[in-house]
């Protein structure tokens, strides 16, 4: 089949456009909640956050124009940078503890959150690797080990800065990859096995995710504790009902919801646009994955057909995991909701990510 070079594929782009900018929208509402907290942050934060955006929508524009061979080229150096930012994390004095974990580094005028950088150059380089590999994938020597080996590594070093959900979201993405790439079906078995082990023993050793899960099984039992953000989350979207509040008009980003411009940012955009205005929103999530996968069908080569497979995957599992959080389908994860949620680093890499999508659909099998 030829390929064909053309416009960026419009539907994806308005779809990510529409995320973007509404995204922004919800995050000024929700930031209002600050001003019974601190009025002296909006400014700085709403401020922010429009930088990140900017910053964003470079990172995208400049993904989108880069042919997306050149990331296959450099795919090692990049996961390997990626790598050594993510060990900066323990050197005294450059990191940042929020929340009980140790995440960030700090510089002075900004901070930003290495594993970020590491979600994406983890799928630029196991896209380069996987495709590589073509029948090999299937025998443990080249196939299952490295795989295991790589995500083992990643794995320590985000266990190590109490970050288990950007893992959880690394091993989907790489699994989805894994099995496209043509992996057997008894060497992903062992992975999910694998994966369910390492998870259950992580909520074993470590208090913080015991009592999420604790906190998901019974969310009542302490609700004016670890049961309190889930509590508050469901009445926030109770109260949309079917349109919503009206925008701004959140009553529980005041004093109620803990982290209104972060993880419980779904909740403010239920109150104020109900059960109608949340579907748009996981309607966008949804019409993201699905036609990104159908870019990846139409990729020219196994490499990127492959790196859109793991940013859809990484993308979508990540969103998910904080609005069925929110809704008390799942534990509390303390995912943002990308686009929407505050955090720049977040905001930059996902539309830097989707813009390496919008480039690969200008190259199509026809």
């Amino acid at each position: 089949m030829a390929t064909k070079l053309h416009r960026i594929d419009r539907i994806f782009l308005a779809i990510v456009v529409l995320l973007t900018v509404g995204g922004f929208f919800i995050f000024s509402s929700a930031s209002l909640g600050l001003v019974a907290r601190d009025g002296a942050q909006i400014g700085s934060v709403t401020f922010n956050q429009l930088l990140s955006l900017c910053l964003g929508a470079a990172a995208f524009f400049i993904a989108s124009r880069i042919k997306y061979t050149y990331w296959k080229k450099y795919s090692f150096y990049i996961f390997i940078g990626a790598l050594l930012v993510n060990l900066l994390i323990f050197i005294p004095g450059l990191s940042l503890t929020h929340g009980g974990a140790t995440r960030w580094i700090d510089l002075g005028f900004f901070t930003f959150q290495p594993s970020e950088l590491l979600k994406i150059a983890f799928i630029i380089y196991c896209a380069a690797w996987l495709s590589s590999l073509k029948d090999k994938i299937t025998t443990w020597k080249t196939g299952l080990a490295p795989f295991i080996l790589m995500t083992g590594v990643i794995g320590c070093l985000l266990i190590a800065q109490s970050d288990t959900d950007t893992l959880v979201v690394i091993l989907t993405s790489g699994l989805a990859m894994f099995i496209v790439a043509g992996a057997k079906w008894k060497h992903i078995a062992l992975l999910i096995l694998l994966g369910l082990i390492s998870i259950s023993m992580i909520a074993y050793v470590r208090p913080y995710a015991r009592e999420r899960i604790m906190t998901f099984i019974n969310p009542a039992a302490d609700p004016l504790g670890s049961g309190y953000q889930i509590q508050q989350s469901l009445i926030a979207i109770g109260s949309g009902r079917i349109t919503g509040r009206g925008f701004g008009q959140s009553v529980q980003k005041f004093n109620y919801l803990p982290e209104p411009i972060g993880d419980s940012i779904f909740a403010v955009a239920a109150e104020e646009f109900g059960f109608l205005g949340s579907l748009v929103i996981v309607g966008l999530f949804l019409g993201l994955a699905i036609h990104g996968f159908k870019i990846s069908t139409k990729a020219p080569d196994v490499f990127s057909g492959l790196m859109v497979i793991g940013i859809v995957i990484l993308v979508s599992v990540e969103s998910f995991m904080n609005i069925s959080a929110m809704l008390g389908i799942t534990p509390l994860s303390g995912m943002p909701l990308l686009f929407v949620s505050h955090g720049g680093t977040a905001l930059i890499m996902v539309l830097g990510a989707v813009g390496i999508i919008a480039n690969i659909s200008r190259y199509t099998r026809t």
